[in-house]
This record gives C-alpha cells, structure tokens and sequence, in this order.
C-alpha cells in the first residue's frame, strides 16, 4: 500500500461455515507480507483455528482478543510476531465466546475493536501495519458486529458450491444493516472463490452466477481445492511456508497482488476526486 495511506482494514467474514474463511485470512495474511505489506491478523472466532494454524499454541496465548474486547489489554500488547516476518498476530480465546453475555448492554459494546484499533490508524511510523485482517466467526454476533464496526471494508471468502449464493446474499443483508446503523462507510472489498474444482460443473456454474451478479467485485484469482493448503494448519504453518510451489500457495500470491492492485486503484481514484 501507498506509504502515506493509512491501515487498511478487512473483515474476512462469511456467515457460513466451511467456506475456506480461516484458511484465507492465514494465507492472505502471509501472501500480503511476502509483498512487503505489514499486516496484523486479529483472531476473534472463539475456536482460534488461525491462531492454531499460525502455530500459537493455546498455552502461548497470555494476552489475546478477549482481553481486547474486554476493554483490559491494547491491540499493541495482545499482538505477537508469528514465524512469517511482517505478519503478526492477535490471538484468539475460547472465552470469546462468552463477550455478548459479559458486556450486557454495555455503552459502545459493537466498537470495542474499532476503539481498539484507533492509535495503530493513527500511527504514520516507518513500521506500522498496513493492513488488519479480521478472521470472524462462521456466525453473526457480537464478535462479528465489532469486525464490521471497526473495518473499512468485508472481503468475503465464498465456496463455489450450491449454498454459496443463499449465503452470501444473507452476508450482504448483514452488511446493509451494520452500515445503516453503526458503519456508514463499510464497503464489500472483494469476493474470492475457494475450494474451486476447474473439473466440476457445479464449481464453474457458481463462479459464472456470482460473477454476472457481482461483477468486478469478485476476484479473478480463485483459490482451487489443494491437499497442501489443507495440511498445513496441522503443522501450525501457512501454505505457503508448508509448500510454497503448491497450486494453493500461488494462488494466494495471485490473491494477494490483487489486493493491493485494488487497494492501489482506489486510493488513486479518491486522491483524483
């Protein structure tokens, strides 16, 4: 990203589960690094499976999102340096699931991560983050209400399989009503579609049906069904430090370029308005 832009932050959010949504924010997260972007991926699904598959195991996680939440730690003191260099991480805590119950109707409860998030916004040092990759839960609660509170924008993993579209559409609603009442200017930033089979019918029917109603907001890139993307969490690595020549890997490189391109274009746009 342009070096007098501010941090740039994406919620990567889908409402349903299974779709690759961990797994792109681990290995979007690490591809925008490998392109010299400084990124923090903040873990706020209860289950941590991106902090697992950063190979943060549970015990290593003194401070985390919970604490963050909770109003008790700053992003700064929660976030770690992962074993990719320019990618750090926020843990995450089976205790999150627990926050909706434990702020109540507590005053600003949906911008506890946007508040959270202010001082690295407003941090213009050579070494600060350029982006902030938010991995939600499969669900719509608080935790998810504070992502979208807090972000620019939604980038949407979507499997290319019969439900995708009933799925996203619900997603797109839920964004609706967070920017008409606590976010007026969250945006969809892009669509990717995972688990691509170029051999199946169904997967090409669904990349076809998203991309006539959705347009130029879904990626070019797809991201193809791979063995070595899915054994990599179990060795607490990305994909693309368990097997960077595998066809997932590279695909998340494409992803990752297009990102900033993207990101690059829209800055270039508002700063010619």
């Amino acid at each position: 990203m342009d070096a007098e832009q501010g941090l740039r932050v994406l919620a990567v959010a889908n409402q349903k589960g299974g779709v690759g949504k961990t797994t792109t924010a681990i290995n979007l997260g690490t591809a925008l690094a490998a392109c010299g972007e400084r990124v923090l991926l903040i873990d706020i699904d209860p289950q941590g499976n991106a902090s697992t598959g950063l190979g943060v195991p549970r015990h290593e996680r003194r401070v985390t999102s919970y604490d963050v939440l909770m109003g008790e730690k700053g992003l700064g003191s929660a976030s770690i340096q992962t074993a990719v260099p320019g990618l750090d991480l926020v843990a995450a805590d089976p205790d999150l699931s627990g926050v909706e119950l434990e702020l109540g109707h507590a005053t600003g409860r949906s911008f506890r991560l946007r508040d959270a998030l202010a001082p690295l916004r407003a941090d213009r040092t050579a070494g600060r983050y350029t982006y902030a990759l938010i991995d939600c839960p499969p669900s719509l609660n608080l935790l998810t209400v504070n992502a979208m509170a807090a972000a620019d924008a939604v980038f949407v993993p979507l499997q290319t399989e019969f439900f995708a579209l009933e799925g996203l559409s619900q997603l797109m609603r839920t964004v609706e009503l967070v920017r008409g009442s606590l976010n007026p200017r969250l945006d969809l930033q892009g669509i990717v579609l995972t688990m691509y089979d170029r051999r199946s019918n169904l997967s090409r029917q669904v990349a076809e049906d998203v991309r006539a109603h959705f347009g130029d907001k879904v990626y070019q890139t797809v991201i193809p069904r791979n063995v070595r993307v899915s054994e990599a969490p179990s060795f607490g690595l990305p994909a693309l430090v368990y097997d960077l020549k595998c066809l997932g890997s590279q695909a998340y490189l494409r992803l990752a370029r297009e990102v900033i391109g993207r990101e690059r274009a829209r800055v270039a746009s508002l700063q010619a308005a």
